[in-house]
């Protein structure tokens, strides 16, 4: 009988297709845990590790902190033993296949913080065995698995990827407050180290999404895929926002434009402008790019050029701001008070990861404005050491205080008309007004 050339590969995709590999998830935010629960709800044994107790205690008593998983689901994989949180990272010397969810930062010359990633896979190098499969889902710059990863893990094991252990890349697809698209039903993109590698990772993932799972040639393949999903939007976020700018120079209204313009059935995808662009993944991976070009003496002028455009426009809103106060009420912006409604980077989200409304908020203190927010997700935010509050309520007698109302964040839970009725001036970043009126101002 002829053996085969590679018994733990065998071994480790039986494991996958019988469910009995155990299962791990490093980083238990908003791309780990959600991977974590539909893991566990596919009928694997999994373990998610975060360094955040509060975090794993959370977990371990049901109790859920991300809006984009349904609260009966991580309680039911809890209450059933499927899921288990721990900060004990010796419980990865049991792990079949461990996933490492980890956030990959800027620092303040926006060059990648790696440090997160390093310090998971010091750590998991500490367990590693024959037969496991890790695999890195943090988005990060092309060259990362196969540079600082397959490395560490082969000098602290004395195994060999491809051979005695597996790795491969898998960028996240997490699109926070998507309705339609979750874990389950995202088309996932594979590239091992060695095929061999991709091939067991595209195993795996085939038996935990419903969508389909696309194998590319390499691990580093992967990791430019999805920087470049991210440049795509970032770039045509920065054009709109030019657009916009001069479109209100113009005295043309952009929104009918852009409306207009995504009545062709080919060749255009409609993007819109607003205060600036946040959230964990576009305003921060297309500079992963950008730092590892220099590496290649290659500058990649669109994209700081992008960066250019979607950075200023938290000061273009201050500009717009004072010109309105000045125009509509004989107003300076200095001792003006000012309400914005939402903080959160994204409609109807509880995150508020690099959000353009706390960039405006912290200029507008630094200009004397009065400045307070309402958002119905978050409570309470701090910036430059100093805590600000949400109002508890938005009503009539709040709206009728203030001298501006900036719309930041178009949240569902607003009661719109009433502001519209009792406010002095409403300069709305996000179209979340569609008809005219006086008071009103759009970006």
């Amino acid at each position: 009988m002829k053996k085969s050339p590679n018994p733990f590969k065998d071994i480790l995709l039986s494991k996958i297709k019988n469910k009995t590999a155990l299962v791990g998830v490093i980083g238990l935010g908003y791309v780990g845990l959600p991977l974590a629960v539909e893991k566990a709800l596919k009928g694997y044994q999994t373990i998610g590790f975060d360094v955040q107790k509060k975090k794993v205690e959370a977990i371990n008593r049901g109790e859920n902190y991300n809006r984009d998983i349904d609260n009966q689901d991580l309680a039911e994989v809890v209450a059933s033993g499927k899921l288990k949180a721990t900060d004990d990272y010796q419980f990865l010397q049991d792990v079949d296949i461990v996933s490492i969810c980890v956030p990959t930062p800027l620092d303040q010359y926006l060059q990648p913080d790696m440090s997160y990633i390093k310090n998971s896979i010091k750590n998991v190098a500490r367990f590693v065995h024959r037969g496991m499969l890790i695999i890195l889902e943090s988005t990060t710059y092309p060259g990362t698995t196969n540079e600082i990863l397959k490395p560490v893990i082969e000098e602290k094991s004395k195994l060999q990827c491809g051979l005695d252990f597996f790795l491969a890349f898998s960028p996240e697809r997490i699109d926070p407050g998507n309705p339609w698209y979750k874990v389950r039903n995202t088309p996932k993109v594979v590239g091992g180290v060695t095929p061999v590698c991709t091939e067991i990772a595209a195993s795996y993932y085939q038996h935990i999404i419903d969508g389909k799972v696309i194998s590319v040639s390499s691990a580093k393949i992967a990791e430019m895929e999805k920087i470049y999903e991210n440049v795509f939007r970032y770039t045509n976020i920065a054009l709109v926002n030019e657009m916009a700018i001069l479109c209100q120079k113009m005295g043309i209204d952009f929104w009918e434009v852009i409306a207009a313009a995504s009545t062709k059935p080919y060749g255009f995808m409609p993007f819109y402008p607003g205060p600036g662009v946040g959230g964990h993944c576009i305003p921060l991976d297309p500079f992963y790019l950008s730092w590892k070009a220099r590496e290649y003496h290659h500058h990649t002028r669109l994209i700081e050029l992008a960066g250019e455009i979607n950075r200023g426009m938290p000061g273009y809103i201050i500009e717009r701001v004072t010109k309105l106060l000045s125009q509509r009420l004989k107003k300076s912006l200095r001792d003006s008070k000012a309400l914005l409604l939402g903080i959160t980077y994204k409609r109807d989200v509880n995150d508020i990861r690099e959000s353009p409304a706390l960039e405006i908020i912290k200029k507008l203190t630094g200009e004397k404005v009065k400045v307070s927010y309402y958002d119905p997700y978050i409570e309470k935010v701090l910036i430059d050491d100093k805590e600000y509050y949400s109002l508890k309520n938005l009503n009539e007698t709040e709206v009728k205080d203030q001298d501006i109302i900036l719309i930041t964040t178009d949240h569902h839970k607003v009661d719109y008309r009433m502001v519209i009725k009792n406010a002095k001036i409403v300069f709305d970043t996000r179209n979340a007004i569609k008809s005219h009126f006086e008071n009103v101002e759009k970006l």
